[in-house]
Protein backbone atom coordinates (compact mmCIF):
# COMPACT_ATOMS: atom_id res chain seq x y z
CA UNK A 1 0.00 0.00 0.00
CA UNK A 2 1.24 3.39 -1.38
CA UNK A 3 0.86 6.18 1.58
CA UNK A 4 0.82 9.70 0.67
CA UNK A 5 1.59 12.67 3.14
CA UNK A 6 0.63 16.02 2.69
CA UNK A 7 3.18 18.65 4.07
CA UNK A 8 3.30 22.74 3.62
CA UNK A 9 6.63 24.52 3.48
CA UNK A 10 7.49 26.52 6.56
CA UNK A 11 9.27 30.17 5.71
CA UNK A 12 12.26 28.66 8.38
CA UNK A 13 12.69 25.80 6.05
CA UNK A 14 14.08 28.35 3.39
CA UNK A 15 17.74 29.63 2.19
CA UNK A 16 18.92 32.44 0.98
CA UNK A 17 17.45 31.67 -2.48
CA UNK A 18 14.33 31.31 -0.95
CA UNK A 19 14.70 27.87 -1.78
CA UNK A 20 14.14 24.96 0.50
CA UNK A 21 17.13 23.99 1.87
CA UNK A 22 18.44 20.51 0.59
CA UNK A 23 18.94 18.94 3.91
CA UNK A 24 15.21 19.49 5.10
CA UNK A 25 13.68 17.23 2.68
CA UNK A 26 15.90 14.23 4.94
CA UNK A 27 13.25 15.59 7.46
CA UNK A 28 10.15 15.62 5.22
CA UNK A 29 11.21 11.39 4.55
CA UNK A 30 11.78 11.20 8.29
CA UNK A 31 7.82 12.73 9.00
CA UNK A 32 6.41 10.76 5.88
CA UNK A 33 7.89 7.48 7.20
CA UNK A 34 6.22 8.01 10.88
CA UNK A 35 3.22 9.02 9.40
CA UNK A 36 3.46 5.60 6.84
CA UNK A 37 3.84 3.63 9.81
CA UNK A 38 0.85 5.00 12.04
CA UNK A 39 -1.41 4.18 9.11
CA UNK A 40 -0.31 0.79 8.88
CA UNK A 41 -1.00 0.55 12.56
CA UNK A 42 2.89 -0.03 12.92
CA UNK A 43 3.87 3.10 15.13
CA UNK A 44 7.14 3.49 16.64
CA UNK A 45 5.80 3.24 19.89
CA UNK A 46 4.76 -0.39 19.02
CA UNK A 47 8.03 -0.87 17.56
CA UNK A 48 9.64 -0.20 20.56
CA UNK A 49 7.06 -1.78 22.85
CA UNK A 50 8.09 -4.66 20.99
CA UNK A 51 12.11 -4.36 21.72
CA UNK A 52 12.53 -3.03 18.18
CA UNK A 53 14.63 -0.20 16.88
CA UNK A 54 14.79 0.16 13.13
CA UNK A 55 17.82 2.70 12.47
CA UNK A 56 18.27 4.12 9.40
CA UNK A 57 21.67 3.38 7.40
CA UNK A 58 21.45 4.83 4.46
CA UNK A 59 19.89 8.05 2.58
CA UNK A 60 19.65 8.55 -0.84
CA UNK A 61 18.34 11.59 -2.69
CA UNK A 62 17.88 12.71 -6.02
CA UNK A 63 17.05 16.70 -6.36
CA UNK A 64 14.95 17.13 -9.40
CA UNK A 65 13.19 20.26 -8.97
CA UNK A 66 12.73 22.99 -6.07
CA UNK A 67 10.30 24.30 -3.75
CA UNK A 68 9.83 27.37 -1.99
CA UNK A 69 7.71 28.88 0.85
CA UNK A 70 3.95 28.28 1.29
CA UNK A 71 4.58 25.32 -1.64
CA UNK A 72 2.58 22.17 -0.24
CA UNK A 73 4.32 19.22 -1.37
CA UNK A 74 2.78 15.17 -1.15
CA UNK A 75 5.32 12.52 -0.01
CA UNK A 76 4.41 9.38 -1.11
CA UNK A 77 5.93 6.56 0.75
CA UNK A 78 6.44 2.48 -0.03
CA UNK A 79 8.27 -0.12 0.84
CA UNK A 80 11.18 -0.20 -2.29
CA UNK A 81 12.78 -3.79 -0.54
CA UNK A 82 12.54 -6.03 2.71
CA UNK A 83 14.71 -8.77 3.55
CA UNK A 84 13.76 -9.86 6.82
CA UNK A 85 16.79 -8.37 8.30
CA UNK A 86 16.55 -4.62 6.73
CA UNK A 87 13.46 -2.31 4.80
CA UNK A 88 14.34 0.01 2.70
CA UNK A 89 11.62 2.77 1.62
CA UNK A 90 10.71 4.73 -1.61
CA UNK A 91 9.60 8.51 -1.48
CA UNK A 92 8.19 10.14 -4.72
CA UNK A 93 7.92 13.67 -3.48
CA UNK A 94 5.77 16.04 -6.02
CA UNK A 95 4.77 20.04 -5.62
CA UNK A 96 0.79 19.30 -4.90
CA UNK A 97 -0.92 21.49 -7.24
CA UNK A 98 1.53 21.42 -10.37
CA UNK A 99 2.21 17.89 -9.83
CA UNK A 100 5.89 18.09 -10.67
CA UNK A 101 8.37 15.88 -9.37
CA UNK A 102 10.70 17.13 -7.17
CA UNK A 103 12.51 14.62 -4.96
CA UNK A 104 12.64 11.00 -5.72
CA UNK A 105 14.44 8.96 -2.47
CA UNK A 106 15.07 5.95 -0.03
CA UNK A 107 16.13 5.05 3.09
CA UNK A 108 17.50 1.77 3.84
CA UNK A 109 16.91 0.30 7.35
CA UNK A 110 17.86 -2.35 10.10
CA UNK A 111 15.96 -4.46 12.10
CA UNK A 112 17.67 -4.43 15.66
CA UNK A 113 17.12 -5.41 19.34
CA UNK A 114 17.25 -2.11 22.10
CA UNK A 115 20.57 -4.00 21.72
CA UNK A 116 20.81 -2.26 18.37
CA UNK A 117 21.78 -5.75 17.83
CA UNK A 118 20.32 -7.05 14.19
CA UNK A 119 17.28 -9.30 14.36
CA UNK A 120 15.74 -11.46 11.81
CA UNK A 121 12.29 -9.67 11.97
CA UNK A 122 10.43 -13.06 10.54
CA UNK A 123 11.58 -14.74 13.28
CA UNK A 124 11.18 -12.42 15.99
CA UNK A 125 7.76 -10.59 15.12
CA UNK A 126 6.23 -12.39 12.47
CA UNK A 127 3.47 -10.10 12.21
CA UNK A 128 5.22 -7.46 11.40
CA UNK A 129 7.50 -9.27 9.14
CA UNK A 130 4.21 -10.41 7.28
CA UNK A 131 3.21 -6.63 7.08
CA UNK A 132 6.34 -5.62 5.17
CA UNK A 133 6.21 -8.48 2.95
CA UNK A 134 2.57 -7.69 1.61
CA UNK A 135 3.71 -3.65 1.17
CA UNK A 136 6.76 -4.69 -0.75
CA UNK A 137 4.71 -6.90 -3.39
CA UNK A 138 2.56 -3.35 -3.51
CA UNK A 139 5.76 -1.72 -3.69
CA UNK A 140 7.18 -3.32 -6.67
CA UNK A 141 4.32 -2.88 -8.50
CA UNK A 142 3.99 1.26 -7.79
CA UNK A 143 8.11 1.09 -8.97
CA UNK A 144 7.15 -0.89 -12.41
CA UNK A 145 4.07 2.03 -13.04
CA UNK A 146 7.09 5.09 -12.53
Amino acid sequence: MEYTYERKINYYETDQMGVVHHSNYIRYMEEARSNWLEDIKMPFTLLEENGITIPVLEVKCKYQYHITFGDTILIDTFVKDYSKVKLTIGYHIREKHTGKSILIGETKHCFTDKNLKPINLKKYKKEFSDTFENLLKKGILHDEKN
